[in-house]
């Protein structure tokens, strides 16, 4: 019988949702789940769980598939809320329910102005193209004296999950990715998973920095 060389892990994303489709079905079945189907005078198994309403979210019916279908078809999250607090939770979509403030110099009567609606100025900044011409706000090379070149931004992000610097050989940026992959894998620490979701961004990272022209091998 063969067997798999040691430290040969799959840490992909594809692999860990094949992992999890063990537990739940394809269908969103938990095969798993010992209720029975809550619908009236139905006796089959409950597979499939559906939020209790709109109001509470965090608590689940249990139905088969038939009437789990039959609930999702009458399912209305704004079925008590008045067209108001529909228009309102719209607007709030739209900016990801995160308020926002005008970078306007106006503001009304007793509104605090927006915080970074100056931030030029407390540079020393009297205009913020400025920014462009002043040589203390340009980034430079100390080696080369050059401006700091541009990459884009999938990489740039994946610079700072690693903590490289774009001026490191692919080779060296690989010696970093092999010493956060050992640190932060199940395996070395004792099974947990704690660490998953920052090991899921190393490899992204990696794979940015290993398929990119940008840097040298």
């Amino acid at each position: 019988m063969s067997r798999r060389a040691p430290f040969q892990f799959d840490i992909s994303v594809s692999a860990d949702k094949k992992r999890r489709a063990k537990t739940r079905g394809t269908t969103g079945a938990f095969e798993s789940s010992a209720h029975s189907c809550e619908a009236h005078s139905c006796e089959l198994s409950g597979k499939y769980r559906a939020p209790k309403s709109p109001n509470n979210l965090d608590e689940f019916q249990w139905f088969c598939l038939k009437h789990v279908k039959e609930y999702n078809q009458h399912w209305n999250f704004f079925e008590n809320h008045s067209q108001e607090e529909l228009e309102k939770q719209f607007d709030a979509d739209k900016v990801w329910e995160r308020p926002t403030k005008p970078f306007s110099k106006e503001k009304k009567q007793g509104e605090k102005p927006h915080g970074d609606g100056r931030a030029w100025a407390r540079l020393g900044l009297d205009d913020p193209h400025d920014i462009f011409k002043n040589e203390k706000f340009i980034t430079t090379n100390s080696n080369s004296n050059t401006v700091k070149r541009r990459l884009p931004p999938s990489e740039r992000k994946a610079l700072e999950i690693l903590d490289a610097k774009d001026s490191m050989t692919k080779d060296q940026m690989r010696k970093i990715y092999k010493a956060l992959v050992k640190d932060l894998h199940p395996d070395r620490n004792d099974g947990r998973r704690d660490d998953e979701d920052r090991l899921a961004e190393v490899v992204w990272a990696w794979d940015q920095i290993k398929a990119s022209r940008s840097f040298k091998d």
